[in-house]
């Protein structure tokens, strides 16, 4: 056991190390403005003579089109799987749920880096038509384009999805096999064809998070044993935990312009933090293979609604007290310690210093909002996973 130990303290820290030397590598080589301009001519290019094929897309113009794209849109969108994997947890299916919320934050992460280093715009409008219903769509007008966040998640969520029904039920055989594979492959093109439609992506766009998602899909399927196994029974795991998400959030590079996309790395950063936080400390409690499983005759349709009554509105409370808790003790910390603080909506700051000022003088003062945002979404997911379910053992749902 000591040898197992000592095992996993090794590849902890050759993984914490190997980030670290990365965000110091990178920072000194200047590699994210190198990528840049070495990447972002090209795809520009292949945006601007695209835009004939997007228009031609939209040609098919039609009131129903644009209702069926912009649910699609939603559908798949960050805010749909943020409602989405509580009810996973909260149904009993809770390796699906933890895998797909683990998933979920490897592609955000992933996409988002990526559409930073290229920085590369969304196709031209005019004259290209676009679709923003929805507030959501507003705001990822406001990213940048490649690659398109809605097809990488599509693939990877609905692939694995997918995967784990087919080799975790009872549902077997070739034709369900064949009949899976179509149906994800059309939802996936769908979602592909309604991007362009709406004029939020081009072809390319497209195509480099179709290959993407297929990437990350298949290295995920090599990992997500290993992944699992370590969140239910690892060693050192918060801990862990906590300096992978510290060392994410400065892993990240820097837009031509500031974008909303470091902050929805930020918000699954925390989500990812607070699900395995909350599902290592009660696993054998609420999330163990045996629990009760929605359409069982232990977990009726009615007791899960009740579920649905009770959880929604208490995350809800514990997201507006996480972040009301994080507003005010974070500055009280950064103004102790001398540090610069800034917050471009959360609080109204002024840049403080102490004797820590002369360290930090010369960088920008540190954004509030960063760790405002993390904790928030951090505590909002330890409740999906520890606080409600033990609500729901106190009420006999």
């Amino acid at each position: 056991m000591e040898g197992e130990g000592a095992g996993c303290a090794v590849w902890q820290g050759v993984i914490l190390g190997g980030i670290l030397f990365w965000i110091l590598f990178s920072s000194y080589l200047n590699l994210t403005q190198k990528l840049r301009s070495f990447l972002q001519p090209w795809i520009t290019h292949h945006i601007q003579t695209g835009a004939p094929f997007v228009l031609h897309v939209q040609s098919y113009q039609h009131g129903f089109l644009d209702a069926l794209f912009s649910g699609l849109s939603c559908v798949v969108s960050v805010p749909f799987y943020t409602a989405f994997l509580p009810l996973l947890f909260w149904s009993g299916h809770g390796q699906l749920a933890r895998q797909m919320t683990l998933l979920m934050a490897f592609c955000d992460y992933i996409g988002n880096c990526i559409k930073d280093v290229v920085s590369a715009p969304r196709p031209p409008s005019p004259p290209v038509r676009r679709v923003t219903a929805t507030k959501d769509e507003e705001d990822n007008a406001l990213e940048y384009g490649l690659p398109s966040s809605h097809t990488l998640n599509t693939v990877c969520l609905s692939g694995y999805l997918m995967h784990y029904v087919l080799t975790h039920t009872q549902i077997q055989g070739a034709y369900v096999n064949y009949l899976g594979v179509s149906f994800v492959c059309l939802f996936v093109a769908l979602i592909g064809i309604g991007r362009i439609y709406l004029g939020m992506h081009s072809l390319v766009d497209i195509l480099a998070g179709l290959v993407l998602g297929l990437g990350i899909l298949a290295f995920w399927l090599t990992v997500d044993a290993h992944i699992d196994s370590f969140v239910i029974s690892g060693k050192n795991v918060i801990s862990f935990w906590v300096a992978l998400s510290f060392l994410l959030l400065f892993a990240y590079p820097t837009p031509e312009l500031p974008t909303p996309s470091f902050e929805y790395h930020t918000a699954f950063n925390g989500v990812a933090l607070g699900i395995v936080a909350g599902v290592q400390q009660t696993y054998h409690q609420f999330h163990h293979g045996s629990v009760p499983r929605l359409f069982s005759q232990d977990l009726i349709i009615s007791a899960f609604a009740g579920r649905m009554m009770l959880g929604i509105p208490t995350i809800l409370i514990v997201k507006f007290c996480s972040k009301a808790l994080a507003k005010w003790i974070i500055p009280v910390v950064a103004n102790t310690l001398g540090i610069p603080i800034k917050s471009s909506g959360y609080i109204k700051s002024d840049k403080q210093g102490g004797y820590l000022q002369k360290l930090v003088s010369k960088h920008e003062a540190f954004d509030v909002d960063i760790g405002i945002r993390f904790v928030q979404y951090a505590g909002l997911a330890w409740s999906v996973v520890d606080l409600v379910p033990s609500l729901f053992t106190y009420t006999n749902l």
